[in-house]
C-alpha cells in the first residue's frame, strides 16, 4: 500500500471509530489495522529523511552537505561550550 493510501485508510479507521456506531470488537480490530498502518508510515517516512540531504550555508559564506536527521538548516549555536 502506497504512503498515501495509509494515510487515507487511517483517517477513514479513525472516523469509523469515533462516530460511536461501530461495535467494541470492531473498533479493536481498526485501532489494531490503524496502529500497523501508522508504524509502516512512521518507518516509510524514516526511510525517506535518510535519503534527504540538506544543504546549509556555512558562517564563512560555504555550503556544505549534511543529512537531514543532524538537524535543521536553522541550526544556531546553543551557547553551551
Amino acid at each position: 500500500m502506497q504512503y498515501e493510501q495509509s494515510i487515507e485508510r487511517i483517517e477513514e479507521i479513525i472516523y469509523e471509530i469515533e462516530n460511536g456506531e461501530t461495535d467494541l470488537e470492531s473498533v479493536i480490530s481498526l485501532y489494531k489495522e490503524g496502529l500497523t498502518l501508522a508504524k509502516a508510515c512512521g518507518e516509510r517516512l524514516d526511510k525517506y529523511e535518510a535519503e534527504i540531504s540538506v544543504l546549509k550555508k556555512e558562517f564563512d559564506g560555504t555550503f556544505s552537505l549534511k543529512a537531514f536527521n543532524e538537524g535543521s538548516v536553522d541550526d544556531e549555536d546553543d551557547g553551551q561550550d
